[in-house]
């Protein structure tokens, strides 16, 4: 698991967009994304190239919150434990007490990630609606909101 490099954010679009699930960006700001927040960011890599990424960012506000705003895998990676891994590689790199994401209600597999990202650190879950689909759209589902902490280091 590396910080990802400019480099990589075709890569990431092309993940992100064969993913069926998430909202897909312009490649463009997943160069942006690959550029400015390569340190709180990470990819995972198969043969050389990237088969997995997370992007997140330390919350302007709260600084002690890592947001992690994608969590993709390719085809080919998953059922190898890549995502609990790549989100554990950040977990060791970044000082955070709180983890945030959003997730939609039919993701199921994000939200198993995410519970047992919980589990393995022994932190509380919360669940709320962040974004409800007046504002979304009604198109979109919900995005809820997963906040995870505090995260002890032991």
């Amino acid at each position: 698991m590396t910080s990802p490099a400019v480099t990589d954010g075709g890569a990431c679009w092309r993940i992100a967009a064969a993913s069926k699930v998430l909202d897909v960006n312009s490649r463009y700001a997943y160069l942006l994304w690959c550029r400015d927040f390569a340190s709180t960011s990470v990819v995972a890599r198969m043969g050389g190239d990237v088969v997995g990424f997370v992007t997140g960012y330390l919350r302007p506000d709260d600084p002690s919150t890592l947001m992690v705003w994608q969590v993709a895998v390719d085809e080919r990676a998953r059922g190898r434990g890549v995502a609990a891994a790549m989100l554990d590689a950040l977990a060791e790199r970044l000082d955070f007490r709180h983890l945030e994401t959003t997730i939609t209600p039919d993701n199921a597999a994000s939200v198993a990630l995410f519970t047992a990202l919980a589990r393995r650190a022994d932190a509380s879950l919360q669940r709320s609606e962040l974004f409800g689909s007046d504002l979304l759209g009604v198109d979109h589902e919900p995005e809820l909101l997963f906040r995870i902490g505090p995260i002890s280091r032991g």
